[in-house]
């Protein structure tokens, strides 16, 4: 939903939520899984603008509005996990952003994502 979110408009996003519950494929969603993953990109959707300012921050030679959208979507669910979800914690939030580049992005994709996620991370340790 994150991902959709770059290609359709505030009023489009609740039909684009329901069509995507649609049509999962591995298995019927409970309301309780609908209400996380609702709850999950409303979240990430509102911090938009303060985890790309995070992002253009860190990843260097690399701006937001150049990035492979599939990669973007996935850095933002990742720091938005690792800096305001305090049930996810960091190094699961990196993996399994690191997996999802490996399912979804292009070759370059796990090793792109990994890279930025460390360097916002080290950083982090610096503070």
């Amino acid at each position: 939903m994150v991902f959709s979110y770059e290609f359709n408009s505030d009023s489009e996003m609740p039909g684009q939520m329901q069509l995507y519950f649609e049509q999962m494929e591995d298995r019927e969603p409970s309301e309780e899984d609908m209400e996380y993953i609702r709850e999950k990109a409303l979240a990430v959707i509102l911090k938009t603008e303060e985890i790309d300012a995070l992002i253009n921050t860190h990843a260097k030679g690399w701006k937001t509005g150049r990035m492979n959208k599939v990669d973007l979507s996935i850095l933002r669910l990742a720091l938005y996990e690792m800096k305001w979800d305090e049930d996810v914690p960091e190094g699961v939030a990196i993996n399994e952003a690191v997996e999802l580049a490996k399912r979804y992005s292009g070759h370059d994709g796990p090793a792109f994502v990994n890279g930025v996620l460390a360097k916002l991370t080290e950083t982090k340790g610096q503070q």
